[in-house]
């Protein structure tokens, strides 16, 4: 009865409020249904969430320092990981080095590391230079390519997490065994580009980042393991050690890297291939371009230099000797 009494009132005195009250409800809703995932999953992660998600399920957080480093003391309950001697890279069929591993043998290590497709990785690099903020860079590029989009990088590193005084976060020094998991790999094959797509993309006209130091971009210094000097012709230059805060672990805000991209030539939006020796420092400005600054159509050269030049690709020497 009071339903229909209800029905029979004139509701348009009431029109504006219970507007209100419905765009309140919608919106508190729609907080607390998808609020703490966006936030959760984005690319990078400050020290105080990382303290704040401490012992949580379906959180597992990486640490890519050195064992001794992580012996000493590291956020409870991360698990230690080897970026250079348990798997995350290898050397391909045709000899070269640091490149993503066959699909089978890069899950097998993510699950052994207690990962599965529904855990929130956290990547926990030392923090102290750019080059090493690449190793999380790498690892975060590696599962976007095998199609695991819950992955983030403490800004700062571990340097930043230990940069609180007060309180002082906890550390703890007891090493973490995880349990085995299974990890199914959903490859993006669009991602990992080969040196013929590369070259492709070149003749035809694409744009290449090179994240190298400027002293190897124009060719007055090379890898040691790199065939030529040089950049690919009509790169643009955007050393990994300028996307950080004194090229240590923290980035910069996000107008700085707009402003440090458009000096560069580089557009903020369309087609972009970034390289550098061997596809560490260029995750860094991959990283930038398409997670950072939202350039969905930025790729990275696994091979970068070490393939490229042993297989006699175009060269552009800017200061020749």
């Amino acid at each position: 009865m009071k339903f229909h009494l209800f029905r029979l009132m004139n509701l348009s005195q009431f029109g504006g409020t219970m507007q209100k009250l419905v765009s309140f409800w919608t919106i508190s809703l729609c907080m607390l249904l998808f609020g703490s995932a966006v936030h959760a999953f984005t690319p990078l992660v400050e020290a105080e969430w990382v303290k704040g998600q401490i012992g949580k399920k379906g959180i597992v957080m990486l640490d890519l320092r050195t064992l001794s480093s992580y012996q000493k003391g590291h956020v409870p309950g991360s698990i230690f990981t080897n970026y250079s001697k348990d798997g995350w890279r290898t050397k391909n069929s045709e000899g070269t080095v640091g490149m993503l591993p066959p699909v089978e043998q890069i899950s097998s290590l993510i699950g052994g590391l207690g990962i599965d497709n529904e855990d929130h990785v956290v990547l926990i690099p030392f923090g102290t230079s750019s080059s090493k903020m690449g190793t999380a860079t790498r690892v975060y590029w590696t599962f976007k390519v095998l199609g695991h989009d819950k992955v983030s990088i403490l800004n700062g590193g571990m340097a930043a997490y230990k940069k609180a005084k007060k309180p002082k976060y906890p550390l703890e020094t007891e090493s973490r065994s995880p349990q085995q998991k299974t990890f199914n790999a959903r490859l993006k094959k669009e991602w990992v580009l080969s040196k013929d797509e590369v070259k492709q993309a070149f003749d035809n006209g694409q744009l290449f980042v090179d994240s190298r130091t400027d002293d190897q971009y124009v060719g007055l210094n090379r890898h040691p393991k790199a065939k030529a000097t040089g950049t690919i012709p009509g790169s643009r230059n955007v050393p990994q050690d300028w996307l950080t805060i004194d090229g240590k672990g923290t980035f910069r805000n996000i107008p700085a890297l707009q402003q440090i991209m458009k000096s560069q030539g580089v557009p903020d939006q369309g087609s972009v291939i970034a390289f550098c020796n061997t596809g560490h420092w260029s995750t860094l400005d991959w990283f930038v371009m398409s997670e950072l600054l939202g350039n969905k159509d930025a790729r990275m050269y696994d091979g970068s230099m070490l393939e490229w030049t042993a297989a006699g690709m175009p060269m552009e020497v800017k200061i020749k000797q």
